[in-house]
């Protein structure tokens, strides 16, 4: 083990001592000769260690200069030298290749960990000591208006300028977020500084627009089904006080009564329609085999809608015996497709004046979708009301809607029985040409009933009328 790791100096030394050897008998000087022999020995000697050992610095210098992300690959092999600078270059070498496995290895695990993060819903933002960007993911580059690539290393605040995020920044940790708007100023974000490290922050955000809309709502739902039940029942409250304190002739009586009665029948149907929501909006949607016929709907529909008008207005439906007709079918829920249509074809006869038309067609298309339409000649609604006529309790002249006793509930069920079955709720109206409201239902959901074969997937248009 000593010859072999030693062997290359012993001959080193030995060539240099043999050279000198000969130099001091050609002088005739054995002691000139001896001493000449050891230097050159201990000469040849140092001369191919240090060619070793510059062959080992050398290496060392190309591993250090090799970029990080490659070191791994390009990392060569040692100097295979003999002696101490080999087994010196081959403990190094083992070195480097532990700590290149180990980088890797924390390299895939610092990977994971921010494709986890990227996969958050929430925005993630690492500031460092300097305020400036380390990293964000791209929901925190959508939330403030940032890009992970270019504005990395870049002082935040000189991105985010808004006064609230940069007190928030700067302050001392806190566990309450503030809310601030984004950039663009269509969402508003929670934003959550925590402190961490040697003056690292970790800033979170998460949009809460949708949340603070659902609550904006339930607040006006409720303002409004208090002031929907209230005004009933004050109108009761003080029909019972005249009862009570006033002497009234039969005929004030029964008039009482009947004001009474009607006030009774609002916050029922009020109730019920409340009811219904709920209903539709707590249970599963529709199953999609049980079919029922389009016919059956129109012709409950129709009666419905005679009994309403008693006789007021012009009112058209078609042949239920038609071909066409007899065998289309719906998938789905019999009573909330019976109500979606009622409460269209209702809506028209209690909104259309006395003498106008309400027209109900049935009729199937050359791609096999089906047609069902029902318009009138009222005075239609303008456009600014459109988009917000399924809002609840939303209405475009109260009075009137009250008048006829509407809750302003009837759109919104109509909205969620569509959507429940698939479908799409479709608004056109004109002041003065009339109204036209389409529901549209998918084409599984609509088929050729038993006499016609295979069945037909058709799609499902309803197209009702209400101003």
């Amino acid at each position: 083990m000593f010859f072999r790791r030693y062997a290359g100096a012993v001959l080193s030394m030995s060539a240099g001592a043999a050279l000198g050897f000969g130099a001091g008998g050609l002088v005739n000087s054995p002691v000139w000769g001896a001493w000449t022999g050891a230097a050159l020995g201990v000469l040849f000697h140092e001369v191919r260690d240090q060619m070793r050992g510059q062959r080992l610095l050398r290496w060392l210098r190309a591993v250090q200069a090799t970029d990080a992300g490659h070191a791994q690959a390009e990392l060569g092999n040692g100097p295979r030298d003999r002696g101490h600078w080999g087994e010196l270059a081959y403990r190094i070498e083992k070195l480097l290749r532990h700590r290149e496995v180990a980088l890797a290895v924390e390299k895939a695990r610092l990977a994971d960990f921010l494709s986890a993060i990227e996969a958050s819903p929430n925005g993630v933002l690492l500031i460092d000591g300097n305020e400036q960007i380390a990293w964000c993911n791209s929901v925190a580059a959508d939330h403030f208006g940032l890009d992970p690539v270019r504005d990395r290393n870049q002082r935040v605040t000189n991105l985010l300028r808004a006064p609230g995020f940069v007190a928030h920044l700067q302050a001392p940790a806190s566990d309450e977020p503030i809310a601030m708007r984004t950039p663009k100023g269509d969402s508003m974000l929670s934003v959550l500084v925590r402190h961490y490290g040697q003056g690292m922050r970790l800033v979170l955000s998460h949009d809460v627009t949708e949340r603070l809309r659902n609550e904006a709502m339930r607040r006006d739902f409720v303002a409004n089904v208090s002031h929907e039940i209230r005004t009933p029942l004050t109108v009761l409250a003080g029909f019972v006080e005249t009862l009570v304190n006033l002497p009234l002739t039969d005929v004030e009586r029964q008039r009482v009564l009947t004001l009474m009665t009607q006030q009774t029948q609002r916050m029922q149907n009020l109730v019920a329609d409340l009811l219904a929501l709920a209903q539709l909006e707590g249970s599963p949607r529709p199953s999609a085999d049980t079919w029922v016929s389009v016919a059956l709907l129109l012709s409950q529909a129709e009666t419905e809608a005679r009994g309403l008008s008693r006789g007021r207005h012009e009112l058209s439906f078609p042949d239920p015996e038609a071909e066409s007709l007899a065998r289309l079918q719906l998938a789905g829920s019999q009573n909330e497709l019976l109500s979606c249509l009622a409460n269209l074809v209702g809506n028209a006869v209690r909104y259309t004046p006395e003498g106008g038309r309400i027209e109900v067609n049935c009729s199937v298309r050359a791609d096999g979708s089906a047609v069902l339409t029902v318009r009138d000649n009222g005075i239609g609604i303008a456009r600014e009301h459109l988009p917000r006529l399924t809002e609840r309790f939303y209405r475009v002249d109260g009075s009137r809607s009250r008048e006829t006793g509407g809750t302003g509930l009837g759109l919104s069920i109509v909205k969620h029985i569509v959507q429940r079955h698939g479908g799409d709720l479709q608004v056109e109206s004109e002041p003065g040409k009339g109204s036209l409201f389409r529901l549209v239902f998918p084409a599984p959901r609509v088929r050729h009933g038993a006499g016609s074969g295979a069945s037909v997937p058709l799609t499902s248009v309803v197209e009702a009328t209400l101003h």
